[in-house]
């Protein structure tokens, strides 16, 4: 049954986000073995340990394969938001950049950018974006769980406080659990109450916090990838102020899945609500919406009238960030930089970004939202069927919650729409679903035409249920 589309904050659900490692591989002990005796079986193996823990999880439907799609296929399934991947304009574009280029001009890096891999193209290049995006300095990384590991894992000092959402990206758990900073505590989905709740209980145990002393990350998404929801982000600036009126509060915001398709020409959420002064830390990437590969590090000074140190150092951190970043975020120190074609690419699309040229394409993709909004509107349910949208307005993220995701997939796969079941472990249990992901090159003939497959399986299921 339809519960809704979604069009207020979303809910304040608590789920437990910690991040996951394999637990399928399991001890020796656990996988029938045991200390070796005279008795005993040989002790496994290493690869047939790996054996066993795929055949777990393929026993509970789990197991991940890669697979390759069909060319004829419909994409219901990729970041790919503007469909800039498969643009002419865009092609035309990077291929220009490449074929400008001297004959001597090197396509590879040729090493970490602290060694031989810099460039004066990588650095006018994040000069350019840093000015799209309205921000002091930019930095580069390989890719954005480069960027969230490299930056989480250095920026908070000893003893610093981190508070994240709860669906944060698995990347961003990876660089607090290497960060040095003290305690590290989730608040509910994108609620300001949640958040709220668990600072104050931060701060009664923690004077330094009050006396801003101490300092406090606020760790969110602007867009998150499973629900495809936006964060309340002015709400969470407002408890921060009221709460830390010493400024010792800090957001970092991963604007992964907003580039190019919210905001002004794309910026992001952030510009679109004209916070970005207040953002110390953003992350957009460029192998979504921007058909690119990679991250930037967008580091954000306050910019305060000079009335005190503390309000130097604000206006100072944009600069200063980024060169603490270039001397201690070990994911972008210890490996090699992005060869020439990759920056080439990032630079096309944000040529027509900053062109406006792809505006045309933000609006072509909210109304194909609409018009999907209106399809899943209009479908036919049953009690019988557990079928809820869960979608936030001008998201081009919509979940179809089922009980039975794979089903659901694979019948719309069977028609030529690639959609995906997402599953445990990438999701909490319980929380199973279908994403479907809109591009701007989708046509409302293959919208209709999803919908029509999610409605015969609905019918079918409804048909099956009746006869148990």
């Amino acid at each position: 049954m339809i519960i809704g589309l979604r069009n207020q904050e979303p809910g304040t659900h608590l789920q437990n986000s910690t991040p996951r490692g394999p637990p399928d591989l399991m001890s020796n002990q656990a996988l029938g073995t045991s200390t070796k005796t005279s008795s005993s079986p040989a002790p496994m193996s290493l690869v047939d340990s790996f054996s066993a823990a795929l055949a777990h999880r393929e026993a509970k439907s789990a197991r991940r394969r890669l697979t390759v799609l069909p060319r004829t296929a419909v994409d219901f399934s990729s970041n790919d938001f503007l469909s800039l991947s498969t643009s002419s304009a865009y092609r035309e574009r990077f291929l220009a950049l490449l074929n400008n280029t001297p004959p001597s001009f090197p396509f590879a890096s040729g090493g970490s950018r602290l060694l031989d891999g810099n460039s004066a193209y990588a650095e006018d290049l994040e000069k350019f974006v840093a000015n799209f995006h309205q921000a002091p300095t930019a930095l580069l990384f390989n890719s954005g769980y480069d960027a969230n590991v490299g930056v989480l894992s250095c920026v908070p000092q000893p003893g610093d406080v981190i508070l994240y959402d709860e669906l944060i990206h698995a990347s961003a758990h990876e660089g607090m659990r290497l960060s040095r900073a003290g305690p590290r505590k989730m608040f509910a989905h994108s609620s300001p109450a949640g958040l709220r709740k668990v600072l104050v209980a931060q701060m009664s145990e923690d004077p330094k916090i009050a006396n801003g002393s101490r300092n406090v990350f606020v760790v969110i998404e602007s867009i998150y990838s499973m629900d495809g929801d936006v964060a309340p982000i002015k709400e969470f600036i407002a408890v921060v102020d009221e709460l830390l009126p010493h400024g010792n509060g800090y957001f970092y915001v991963d604007e992964a899945h907003s580039t190019g398709v919210f905001g002004p020409k794309g910026a992001g959420v952030v510009q679109e609500l004209g916070v970005q002064e207040r953002m110390f830390i953003r992350v957009h990437t460029f192998g979504k919406a921007l058909a690119s590969h990679g991250g930037m590090s967008i580091s954000q000074g306050l910019e305060n009238e000079l009335m005190a140190d503390l309000n130097i150092a604000m206006v100072l951190c944009g600069p200063e960030t980024r060169e603490y970043l270039i001397n201690y975020a070990r994911s972008l120190i210890y490996t090699t930089a992005l060869g020439f074609p990759f920056l080439a690419s990032i630079r096309a699309t944000y040529e027509l970004l900053q062109m406006g040229e792809t505006v045309s394409l933000q609006r072509r993709l909210q109304q194909l939202i609409s018009h999907l909004r209106q399809q899943l509107a209009a479908l036919r349910t049953y009690e019988s069927v557990m079928f809820e949208v869960d979608h936030f307005p001008t998201s081009p993220i919509i979940s179809l919650r089922t009980s039975q995701p794979r089903q659901l997939a694979s019948v719309c796969q069977a028609k030529g729409f690639v959609v995906r079941a997402i599953m445990p472990p990438t999701i909490p249990e319980g929380k199973e679903r279908v994403r479907v992901c809109l591009h701007s090159g989708n046509t409302e003939a293959e919208i209709d035409g999803l919908a029509q497959t999610i409605q015969s399986w609905l019918d079918q299921s409804s048909r099956q249920a009746s006869k148990l």
